[in-house]
């Protein structure tokens, strides 16, 4: 079995598709027309093209170069060396590589340090919720993102599913460190090097034999809606359900939330035209790029049971069927079919009527209140995988790939 600290407690971290590769949304009949206003961004203005058709002019050509004269090995061999925000880059990148990353690692002019470093904070405050909604939450709703789901599935990646997932999810482990875009931080590098990892993606993927048939009609995988669904199933979902679940959140914490998915949306490329200014313009956008989309795959369900089995090797206390029923709680029964999650017509109605009183009783809004015990052993239980997450362990190198799944 892995070492069950950061390679498989990094599921809570963030979706599957957070950093290997961004593809999501389903076949192009599903998807609705692009009417959001880049007025509602934090460029506020904008072309108005719909991201579909928009990828990443600065990355994309290095990384196909990269790719085709065989310089994949040797550049990750010197990222591995490259893991702090204040590190120089590693002597002998190649020109290209050393250009963009230089450009590519500076933060957005607009960037707030005082919101970033309430950010967090907030997320440590509120961990439990935050590390069970990444991990139970996101990270299950990813697989029902037929792109995503695919993308993860068919590439290089998909051959060592569980050490994939641990690498995907690093973003959402990074966001919510402490230091995440200080210095001593690791935020910025991670979200270069998954950017550079999309673009890798966007050059081999279309080259696979199965591309044709899992595209959905796509040409070109992880375009910037792609990346914004992904966004939303992340940053947007995480808020809506702290909010559903009536955990007490500031206007300034909500703020300085959204404000770090903001930055880290632009560290991986997301033109500032299509990152939301505020969480109505971002709710607005999800309606629109979310919503419609989600819908059943065999790759989906496939990475399902991965996730299952890997947070039950993390707590011994999540047991599959208390999984799935805190899933479908969280998710909603639809989605909960969409993925194959098994029905626990005895665990779901305990759940559903125990974690609103155990959650209005951790934020002082009821007294004494009558909990059943299932409350508190789910707690428990998630509070030790989130203990895990949040604990040191053996650094996960992010990999720019060079081929897709060996099939």
């Amino acid at each position: 079995m892995d070492n069950p600290s950061r390679r498989k407690m990094l599921l809570a971290g963030g979706a599957l598709g957070a950093m290997g590769a961004l593809s999501a949304a389903s076949p192009a009949s599903a998807r609705s027309l692009w009417t959001w206003s880049p007025a509602g961004s934090v460029a506020g203005a904008g072309a108005g093209v719909d991201p579909e058709w928009v990828w990443d002019d600065e990355a994309d050509p290095v990384l196909a170069a990269v790719i085709e004269r065989g310089d994949v090995p040797n550049v990750n061999r010197l990222l591995k060396q490259w893991t702090r925000n204040d590190q120089p880059l590693p002597d002998g990148l190649p020109g290209d590589v050393r250009e963009f990353m230089e450009y590519a690692r500076r933060m957005p002019s607009w960037a707030d340090r005082t919101k970033l470093d309430r950010a967090s904070k907030f997320s440590k405050t509120k961990g439990i919720y935050v590390g069970a909604l990444y991990g139970l939450g996101s990270g299950m709703l990813s697989t029902a993102i037929p792109r995503e789901a695919r993308a993860v599935y068919y590439s290089k990646g998909g051959a060592d599913m569980k050490d994939r997932i641990a690498k995907t999810a690093k973003l959402g482990y990074d966001v919510g460190d402490l230091y995440a875009y200080l210095p001593q931080g690791s935020m910025i590098v991670t979200t270069v090097k998954t950017r550079m990892v999309h673009a890798a993606v966007r050059h081999l993927l279309p080259q696979s034999p199965s591309w044709p048939q899992t595209s959905g009609g796509q040409t070109i995988p992880i375009s910037q809606a792609d990346i914004l669904v992904t966004w939303h199933s992340l940053a947007t979902f995480v808020m809506r359900k702290l909010k559903d679940w009536g955990v007490k959140v500031s206007t300034a914490d909500a703020d300085a939330y959204l404000h770090v998915w903001q930055v880290t949306a632009h560290m991986l490329g997301v033109r500032d035209e299509y990152i939301p200014v505020s969480w109505d313009a971002a709710n607005a956008q999800s309606k629109q790029v979310l919503d419609p989309i989600l819908a059943r795959t065999d790759e989906g369900e496939a990475l399902t049971e991965v996730l299952l089995d890997i947070v039950a090797e993390i707590d011994a206390g999540l047991t599959r069927p208390l999984i799935s029923a805190f899933s479908r709680y969280t998710l909603s029964d639809r989605v909960g079919d969409m993925i194959g999650l098994s029905r626990e017509p005895l665990l779901q109605p305990l759940i559903a009527t125990a974690w609103p009183l155990l959650v209005a009783f951790r934020e002082g809004l009821i007294s004494f209140p009558v909990i059943p015990g299932i409350a508190w052993t789910l707690e428990e239980a998630i509070r030790r995988f989130v203990l895990l997450f949040l604990s040191e362990a053996s650094p996960i190198a992010i990999d720019i790939p060079d081929m897709n799944r060996p099939s």
